[in-house]
Formats: C-alpha cells, sequence, structure tokens
C-alpha cells in the first residue's frame, strides 16, 4: 500500500467504470504457469491438447483469475487504501483464452458500503470481467474488496499465531478415480498440503498481486494482516496445484491396476469462494474436497457435470479457503 493512497471508500461511486490497459498472453506464459499450478495437458502442450477435451491449447483459468488480479493492481488498486479482499463471489470462465490472445479488462463499481462494526473500513462491490478484442467475454467476475476510509485510523492488526517452518506432509495412497455415475454426494477426499514459504509468496505476488501485505514483509507487518501473507489467488492456484497432482495418483493407480484412467474437462467456473484467513509466510495448508451433486452433462454425451465444495485449513485447523467449483468429469462411456 503507498505510503499516502489517492483512493479511498469515498472515492467509488455505484455505477463507475475502469478500463484497463490491455495484454496479451503468449504461448510461452500459458505453459509456465500451467506447469507451476495447474499442469492439465491442454494447459501444457498444443500437440496433447488436441487430444484432450479442450482440443487445443488454452491458458488455465486461475491463470485468467491472476491476470486479472494484475490487471487491477495496475490499473488502481496500487494506489488504493487497499485492505484486501474477503472472496469471490462468482468466477464464470466464459471462453477459452488462447495463445497470442489480446485481453481487455475492466470493472463496474455495483456498491458501496461502510463497515458497521469497523468504522475506519468499508466494503466496494465490482464487476470485473476479461473480453477478447472482439469485446466477447472471456471471464466475468464479482467480488468485493474491503478500502479504508481517507483520514481514518489504521485498522488493528489481526491476531495470529506463528507457524513453525515445516514441509507439507507427504500425500495419502489414492485410489483410481470413478466415473462421475460412481460419486456419492457428501464422500469428502483430502487431496494434499501445500508449505507456504515466504520466498515463494512474494514471487508469486510479484507477477500478479503486488500488493504491500504481500511483497514486503516490514509493510505487512504494520498492515490489517500483521504479517506477510499470500495473495488469495496465490491460495486458490496451490489447490488447483493439489488437485492436479492428486488426480495424476489416482490416474497412476488405474494404470497400475490394468484400467483406462477416467478423465477430468475444463470448469466452467466457481462460487461463493471465502479466503476466510489470511495464509502466512510459514504456513502449511491442507486442502480436501466434497461431492456437492454430479449429474450428466446436457452439451456432452458420455460426460458429466460434477460440483465439489473445496476447502483448505491451516496447520491449526483454522479454515483458510472454501469454495464451490463444478468440472466436467468423464462417465463409463
Amino acid at each position: 500500500m503507498p505510503t499516502s493512497p489517492r483512493t479511498h471508500l469515498e472515492d467509488f461511486r455505484p455505477g463507475d467504470t475502469m478500463a484497463y490497459a490491455p495484454i496479451v498472453l503468449d504461448e510461452a506464459a500459458i505453459v509456465a504457469f500451467a506447469r507451476d499450478w495447474d499442469p492439465q495437458p491442454f494447459h501444457l502442450d498444443a500437440e496433447a491438447a488436441r487430444g484432450s477435451f479442450a482440443g487445443r491449447l488454452i491458458a488455465s483459468g486461475w491463470h485468467s483469475c491472476a491476470l486479472l488480479m494484475r490487471m487491477v493492481a495496475d490499473a488502481f488498486l496500487l494506489e488504493a487504501a487497499s485492505l484486501g479482499a474477503p472472496g469471490i463471489e462468482a468466477v464464470r470462465w466464459r471462453a477459452p483464452i488462447l495463445p497470442g490472445m489480446r485481453l481487455f479488462g475492466g470493472h463496474e463499481v455495483l456498491e458501496t458500503r461502510a463497515s458497521r462494526s469497523k468504522p475506519e473500513m468499508g466494503l466496494v462491490r465490482f464487476r470485473f470481467h476479461l473480453a477478447d478484442e472482439a469485446g466477447a467475454p472471456v471471464l466475468e467476475q464479482t467480488n468485493l474488496i474491503l478500502f479504508g476510509r481517507r483520514g481514518a485510523p489504521a485498522p488493528t492488526p489481526m491476531a495470529r499465531v506463528a507457524a513453525p517452518e515445516v514441509e507439507a506432509p507427504p500425500a495419502d495412497a489414492p485410489v483410481p478415480l470413478p466415473p462421475f455415475e460412481d460419486l456419492v454426494p457428501g464422500a469428502r477426499e483430502p487431496i494434499g498440503a501445500r508449505h507456504f514459504p515466504a520466498q515463494e509468496i512474494v514471487a508469486f505476488a510479484r507477477a500478479f498481486d503486488p500488493q504491500a501485505f504481500h511483497v514486503d514483509a516490514a509493510a505487512a507487518a504494520a498492515s490489517r494482516f500483521g504479517g506477510l501473507c499470500a495473495s488469495g489467488w496465490h491460495t486458490t492456484a496451490a489447490f488447483m496445484r493439489a488437485m492436479v497432482d492428486h488426480r495424476e495418483r489416482q490416474a497412476e493407480a488405474a494404470r497400475r491396476a490394468g484400467r483406462g484412467p477416467v478423465a477430468l474437462g475444463a470448469s466452467p467456473g466457481f462460487r461463493d469462494l471465502s479466503w476466510t484467513r489470511p495464509v502466512y509466510a510459514g504456513d502449511t495448508i491442507s486442502f480436501a474436497t466434497t461431492i456437492v451433486e454430479a449429474r450428466p452433462s446436457a452439451s456432452r454425451p458420455g460426460w458429466g457435470i460434477v460440483r465439489q465444495r473445496n476447502e483448505g485449513v491451516n496447520q491449526h485447523g483454522e479454515p483458510v479457503l472454501s469454495f464451490e467449483g463444478s468440472v466436467f468429469w468423464q462417465g463409463r462411456g
């Protein structure tokens, strides 16, 4: 956060709009992000992508969210009295992002409201978007961001318990992934864990979310978070990496059993994402997923749409992440 922010809660009004500077996403950037956070074939290799659900190389949806975050930061957030975001109401991935695509972003302010319990701050609700050169939407996102009020005292830093510097525990041995018809609503599945060292937190934030409390330990200690913490998009990307690694272990288990692995396709989006607590440097987050619903896809014969409730908890057992996502899931046929 700058020493003297230019923009505060009072400066946002419903109906205000802003367009961001466009960016071009090349194949190298798509593959680099996917290698770190979403290593599915249709994000990694053009040849492999042709035989996949997507049919061509496309960017990870989480990459598009991270890119939008960077555009927001550069457009206005780094010069605002930003106090972080509690989560995301909904994201819709409307169309795939292809190599070489020129992306245009922007926002509309939907509403503003002062906090009743913390008068020094308030919430602004935004509708964000990414679109291609023809103006067709590729991503739509709605969420709240906290901002300080002009002249208000700095928020009191959050209380937290320091985490020991420990590595993530080893993953459990998985069983083969079942077809969507055999999924049981309510079934919960641990998928893995990730340790968050300070170096990784800063590296991700410098690329996608360079707010002071994500990149500067001293500034973070003086912020409402009370310490260096990960971007929410870093936490969700780590969830995705844990999920992909877990699914690959399940595919390998199927191959060892002489079975063809069940494939997963792309996701149309997610909703009700909450960053319940900050993920601090040194935290280890354990991730799990629970089946909510599995139904046949109307557009893809032989495939289903599966809704899952995804979560992450830190080493103290405190929830840090939850959201409901959906994914195309191969059936018996």
